[in-house]
């Protein structure tokens, strides 16, 4: 049985591409460990508890805020275009 991927690991790759500007802590070793991850959002939202200090919630709702503000200013054409090449799966 396919285990269908959350929102989050659809989104990775745009999230990965942002982390650098969004969460200077984390480094590309760290993003490394993340992309081997069965959970990446697990994994990430652990890292920024991690790296920050943290409790899970803020993480989960720093990480929904940049994402939000991102998503903003590219004015929803980075679903659209990531759905569009097959990435919505």
């Amino acid at each position: 049985m396919k285990v269908q991927k959350s929102k989050f690991d659809q989104k990775w790759k745009i999230i990965r591409g942002q982390t650098a500007e969004w969460f200077s802590l984390l480094g590309e070793h760290d993003l490394k460990k993340i992309d081997k991850a069965a959970d990446k959002q697990d994994k990430f939202l652990t890292m920024l508890q991690v790296k920050y200090g943290y409790t899970r919630q803020q993480a989960t709702e720093e990480v929904n805020r940049r994402w939000a503000a991102f998503y903003r200013a590219k004015g929803g054409e980075v679903s659209k275009r990531h759905q569009s090449r097959g990435g919505g799966s």
